[in-house]
């Protein structure tokens, strides 16, 4: 025996993954950070704000906690709730300027200034990072430099404390060191992101332009089957047509050829309506008991499982053409047997079996040319993701397993037994023109 079988494959099924790491992802990530290690910065701040507010205005002294305690607590709640989140980090970085440059206006004795920094600065990189969260880069820089800059001036003043030119300095340096870093950071975290949203974006675009293209060639291998199934035979039929009942039967042929034209237009490779095994075995009888020729049913285990109507209208369509490549080309001789078989498999699925014993032919000295095998049959249930067998040689018949779905698994025992060696496989160009 010959095999003849199109390769199995075609548009696989999509994986499930996770999402990778989006833009919007890094955003939520660094606002919630900078809430988190503002709250331990403000709590670090608190002993030395307690012990510099005995020499503060009271009425400055509670504006300014209002202010910069009021702002870090509402920056914890926009990240969680994912709302304000940039107006929310904006007034924080604000309020740490308004209260740094009106500090000298909250010293109410510059005599007894502790020689501690004064309170605000230690959340100055808080403020830089909330600005860094919500203004662009350049803004950040820009707030960057000012912020140190304006701790720096306020901390030589006798009201700062009158600290020496060099430790000021010092002090200065370090906050734009600590808060470019935390720029850098969050900078090279939204470009890392951006380009993987790029990248992501241009794969589902590829992979969308991948479906309209397949989509497009499964919709040509369906009108071409067509054209060749209904079409083309409708026509040879009529040609062919001198008696009564013949002209019926081409009648007949031609108002089906138009209802298949009608749902090829009507139906979309995305459907989701299902069919029953039952209700698809249904159809290929009917369809049997149509063809001019008499063809054996054999049944198989039918049960209410149900498959794909795009599939189910391929396997049918694939049954019905070999069984009429089977009444073309298989013989005319009264002795030929012809049968066709549909079963379901223990681990869902169906196969259906078109056999005769007429006078065979060799799969692969078929014209390429010659569409009925190649595009009717095989072609069209590889794309429904089915698989074909074809088993033919001159002169011993011809058997055409269809299965669907493709998939080994789904067939441990090899197949689906309908009687095949009851009679010995043949079916000459008749299953497979």
């Amino acid at each position: 025996m010959v095999a003849s079988e199109l390769p199995r494959g075609g548009m696989g099924q999509p994986r499930s993954s996770r999402n990778p790491i989006s833009r919007r992802q890094i955003e939520t990530v660094i606002s919630r950070s900078t809430a988190v290690f503002g709250l331990v910065f403000g709590a670090q701040m608190l002993p030395v704000l307690l012990a510099q507010s005995s020499f503060m205005i009271p009425e400055w002294s509670v504006f300014a906690q209002v202010l910069l305690f009021g702002g870090l607590l509402l920056s914890v709640a926009a990240s969680i709730l994912k709302r304000w989140v940039l107006v929310v980090n904006g007034f924080v970085a604000v309020a740490w300027f308004v209260v740094m440059a009106t500090w000298p206006m909250g010293v109410a004795d510059v005599t007894v200034v502790a020689e501690l920094r004064p309170w605000p600065w230690f959340i100055c990189t808080v403020a830089t990072a909330a600005a860094a969260v919500a203004w662009p880069v350049w803004a950040a820089v820009v707030a960057l430099v000012v912020a140190p800059l304006t701790y720096g001036i306020v901390r030589v003043t006798p009201a700062g404390g009158a600290a020496p030119f060099d430790l000021a300095a010092y002090d200065v340096i370090y906050a734009v060191i600590l808060g470019g870093t935390v720029l850098i950071i969050i900078t090279m975290l939204r470009q890392a992101a951006a380009s993987v949203d790029l990248a992501q974006s241009a794969a589902i675009d590829r992979y969308s332009y991948a479906v309209r293209q397949h989509a497009t060639e499964v919709e040509r291998v369906q009108v071409d089957a067509i054209v060749h199934d209904s079409v083309l035979t409708t026509l040879i039929s009529a040609a062919r047509s001198h008696a009564p009942e013949a002209e019926a039967l081409a009648a007949r042929m031609a108002s089906n050829a138009m209802g298949y034209l009608r749902d090829a237009a009507a139906s979309s490779p995305d459907d989701a309506t299902r069919v029953r095994v039952r209700d698809l075995a249904l159809r290929i009888r009917t369809a049997a008991d149509a063809l001019s020729v008499p063809f054996e049913h054999r049944p198989g285990d039918i049960s209410d499982w149900e498959l794909p109507s795009q599939a189910a209208e391929a396997v049918y369509s694939a049954a019905v053409q070999s069984m009429v490549n089977s009444t073309q080309h298989a013989g005319s001789d009264p002795g030929i047997a012809r049968w066709v078989g549909v079963r379901c498999a223990p681990g869902g699925g169906v196969v259906v079996v078109v056999g005769d014993t007429g006078t065979g032919f060799d799969p692969q000295a078929v014209p390429t040319a010659r569409i009925g095998l190649r595009i009717s049959i095989l072609e069209r249930v590889n794309n429904a993701g089915g698989h074909v067998d074809v088993d033919s040689q001159a002169g011993e018949g011809t058997v055409i397993t269809i299965r669907w779905p493709a998939a080994e698994s789904v067939w441990p025992d090899g197949g689906l037994d309908v009687g095949e060696s009851a009679v010995p496989v043949a079916t000459g160009e008749g299953v497979a023109s």
